[in-house]
């Protein structure tokens, strides 16, 4: 090594070294709301609408005009709630929606209205009112329907006369949530039929870009179905009937050309690709059109204002955009080499075009996100234009890199596990794992995380195992978590703590951690592998598994009889069948065999895990002489939506892991 290059490296390492002995950012940095929440080009590319707090208490929306001279304009700003969900209906006409999660994220939320409103404020409209919101009319807004009609599709502009309407859906409000379609015109609230017939048992819906109704999904007595609706066909023709857990692949898209697009399996791990729908054949094509080894297929086909597909965004451990476009191949290649080492998500109006206009959100594992204008020039040279930072507080150097390992459990199924750790010092750290909820889904994209990053910069190393049951790494890997809950699920986490260790990347010192399954699993592991964790952090957990299953006249959640009758009997276990299974693995009946020391914190106005859980454990704990840490947050739901309650949680439970990690 060069003289000049040792000298940098000392440098490099005498400054880490000094920065691992600052104060580490506060709490707020972390878990406080984006200050971009998001941002959206109008269908010509000539304007953008930005939702950001502006510096105030609730976020709200402008929009910049991007033209030269262009000045931005504030369309709308509420005093009791935050804007929500903005789409382009044209390029005069956008729609929200507006949440209020002040006095917590148990308040009903659910359906958040919808507004219309010009781009500069003018014409705004009520058309859905916003649940547990008085029903008052001003006379011009007497149209305005009740708060349980939902956007469904925006359609995609076409040529001619600017489209004024979008496709929304009367829901019902029993526990099925039928779907009725229907024309809303967002300048007069008048609706009007779609002119197609409703096939019964309709849950959801797929459509084309111009928003004509192409699949109907359907629910009814466990069973779930897909029909299929031909362009200029009024008929409905069976695409499959299947049980819940048998459904023979998964409709995705469909395009302007009438092709549908679906999800199968393929494969000794049953990884989901994506295939086009053989209408002869009744089945979906033999050969895929997109295949990620590894993961299970998601993302999908990006389109031009004609429907044409430009190219595949897809996540495997990363999201990757492949473009079949030279223009945009062009395009994506400018911006990695703008940004390098960070995901580059490309957006764009007249894509590929001499007059493109493209919007690039870049970000990777330590930056949360920066927003890119890009402006194609005829003549000289491309413009490039920041808009901002998602979280400019964050200081993307004291944050921790995220990484993904694919390890072998014990019982040699492949274990993806993600592993966040900030810099130097080198060595094992304490470590802290982090288990996701669901269980059902997939718990980590490559990016930054806010608890992951959170927990890193307090000095541990966070692992996160997406153990079987997890979805996004094939349905063999998903089936395999079947009735395993506190089982092979739980030795899957712990496998993941103990490979960590012999790889030298976590100490002995080690706490476990999570929310809602993930808070189950906390509670488990120090049931099943007390040796391995000095404490445990659970938030909104499943404690009761008999409850959870059975359910109780005096206990209101929101999972509904149908999951409990034909789902969970096979996911999680039978009541009758697997009654000794079931009590063996839940924690309010192992309650006496948890020792370490234990954090508990529930949501009062919890549906999912009501508060019920924690308070029945917490009294079972009491009884055996291990009183836990409690903390609830009156008006929370499954997820603390007030800013003060996550940084109150965080600070509780940074107190708590130092005492029992750094002490």
């Amino acid at each position: 090594m060069s003289t000049l290059c040792a000298r940098a490296a000392a440098l490099a390492s005498l400054l880490w070294a000094l920065a691992a002995h600052a104060a580490p950012p506060p709490a707020e940095v972390f878990f406080k709301d984006a200050a971009i929440a998001d941002a959206v080009l109008s269908p010509s590319g000539r304007k953008l609408a930005i939702r950001s707090t502006f510096g105030q208490a609730r976020i709200g929306l402008a929009v910049v005009d991007l033209g030269p001279g262009g000045k931005p304009s504030r369309t709308a700003q509420f005093r009791d709630g935050d804007v929500s969900q903005v789409h382009w209906v044209n390029d005069d006409r956008l729609l929200f929606s507006v949440v209020d999660l002040s006095d917590g994220s148990g308040r009903p939320n659910g359906a958040p209205g919808l507004f219309a409103v010009d781009p500069n404020g003018e014409n705004m409209r009520l058309l859905v009112r916003r649940q547990g919101r008085p029903f008052i009319t001003d006379g011009r807004e007497d149209r305005t329907l009740d708060w349980n009609h939902r956007l469904l599709r925006v359609p995609r502009p076409q040529s001619g006369a600017a489209n004024e309407e979008v496709l929304i859906a009367n829901v019902s409000l029993d526990e099925h949530h039928y779907q009725r379609p229907l024309w809303l015109n967002t300048r007069t609230g008048r609706t009007r039929s779609t002119g197609v017939d409703i096939p019964p048992d309709t849950v959801g819906w797929l459509t084309d870009g111009r928003g004509e109704l192409r699949v109907a999904l359907t629910a009814h007595a466990g069973r779930r179905g897909a029909l299929w609706r031909t362009p200029g066909a009024q008929a409905w023709q069976p695409l499959f009937d299947s049980g819940v857990l048998d459904q023979p692949f998964a409709v995705h898209a469909v395009d302007d050309a009438g092709n549908l697009y679906v999800t199968r399996t393929q494969g000794p791990a049953g990884e989901r690709v994506l295939s086009r729908y053989d209408f002869e054949r009744k089945a979906p094509a033999a050969e895929p059109l997109v295949v990620t080894p590894g993961f299970d297929f998601q993302g999908g086909v990006l389109a031009d204002a004609a429907g044409e597909a430009l190219g595949v965004r897809a996540f495997t451990d990363a999201e990757t955009t492949v473009w079949r476009h030279a223009g945009m191949q062009a395009l994506q290649k400018a911006a990695d080499e703008r940004l390098p080492g960070r995901v580059n998500r490309i957006t764009c109006r007249r894509c590929g075009a001499a007059d493109m206009v493209a919007l690039v959100l870049s970000y990777n594992d330590r930056e949360p996100g920066e927003l890119w204008l890009y402006q194609a020039q005829p003549e000289g040279e491309p413009a490039w234009r920041p808009v901002g930072r998602v979280r400019p507080d964050v200081v993307p150097a004291d944050m921790a890199r995220q990484d993904l390992q694919r390890i072998a459990a014990r019982d040699g199924r492949d274990l993806p596990v993600w592993i966040t750790r900030g810099p130097p010092p080198e060595g094992p750290l304490p470590a802290v794992v982090l288990v996701h909820g669901g269980p059902w889904v997939r718990g980590n994209v490559w990016g930054w995380h806010s608890m992951a990053q959170f927990l890193a910069s307090r000095g541990y190393v966070v692992i996160e195992p997406e153990f079987r049951g997890s979805t996004g790494y094939g349905d063999v890997h998903f089936r395999a978590g079947f009735k395993q809950w506190g089982q092979a699920m739980q030795d899957d986490v712990a496998d993941a703590l103990r490979w960590a260790r012999r790889q030298g990347i976590a100490s002995d010192k080690a706490c476990i951690a999570g929310a809602s399954y993930g808070g189950y699993s906390t509670l488990m592991g120090l049931v099943r592998d007390p040796e391995l964790y000095r404490c445990g952090v659970a938030w909104l957990a499943v404690a009761d598994l008999e409850l959870m299953l059975a359910g109780s006249w005096w206990v209101d959640d929101d999972t509904g009889s149908s999951a409990r009758k034909y789902t969970l009997p096979e996911m999680i276990g039978d009541r009758e069948k697997d009654a000794d299974m079931i009590a063996a693995n839940s924690p309010l009946r192992q309650a006496s065999r948890i020792k370490a020391p234990l954090m508990l914190a529930y949501g009062e106005a919890d549906r999912r895990v009501p508060l019920v859980h924690g308070e029945r454990l917490r009294k079972a704990l009491r009884e055996a002489g291990n009183e836990p840490d409690w903390v609830t947050y009156p008006g929370e739901g499954h997820g603390f939506g007030v800013l003060k309650n996550r940084i109150d949680f965080a600070q509780r439970m940074e107190a708590f892991l130092a005492r029992h990690l750094k002490e």
